[in-house]
């Protein structure tokens, strides 16, 4: 088996509310902010390869009394991580130190994933990560599947897929990868024991 790791909620702890909550006076406003403004659809396109410069620019002229805080967005980037998930490190360092070979396939903007590898060292016991900016493809689109395919030569029946989001597991089964919907990043050893 190989293993192909997501990084966001099976990595990372990263969401937006965590930097935003301490920037607004009330919840609601953050809520508002982070659903209306400054949304999962706007931010995603960032993931899929649109500059940050050309994000802001299509926003702050919609809403420009949140320009301060739209511009603090990515600047903030690394604070909107609480923290990482220490049982999926450990993981990673099992099947490392078992052989198996694990790759990376996630949805990250390519600049604010610039440093990460040197901010967090345990990105490099990795044998080759896939970043959706990067490529400019991102899931549950099915080329960016077929890209980790080829690129790192998995075959999909040999293959296992770890990712929090069940659209992204939908789309991994369809090409018949073998998957984990890690909803508990608690239960990510139980789960990969199952395939090894």
């Amino acid at each position: 088996m190989k293993f192909l790791f997501d990084l966001g909620g099976v990595f990372f702890d990263w969401d937006p509310h965590h930097f935003y909550k301490d920037i607004f006076d009330t919840e609601d406003e953050s809520k508002y902010f982070l659903t209306e403004v400054c949304s999962d659809e706007w931010n995603i396109k960032q993931d899929a390869g649109r500059t940050i410069e050309e994000a802001e620019s299509e926003l702050i002229p919609k809403f420009p009394h949140y320009e301060r805080e739209i511009k603090m967005y990515y600047m903030n980037h690394r604070k909107m991580i609480r923290g990482i998930f220490n049982l999926s490190i450990n993981v990673l360092e099992k099947l490392k130190k078992q052989n198996y070979e694990c790759y990376v396939l996630s949805n990250w903007s390519a600049e604010t994933f610039a440093g990460m590898i040197d901010d967090y060292p345990f990105l490099k016991l990795f044998d080759g990560l896939l970043i959706s900016g990067e490529d400019k493809l991102m899931k549950p689109d099915m080329a960016i599947y077929e890209l980790a395919i080829n690129r790192f030569n998995l075959m999909p029946q040999k293959t296992v897929f770890i990712d929090d989001k069940l659209e992204n597991i939908e789309a991994a089964k369809i090409i018949h990868l073998n998957t984990i919907h890690l909803v508990d990043p608690n239960k990510i050893e139980l789960e990969v024991d199952k395939f090894i």
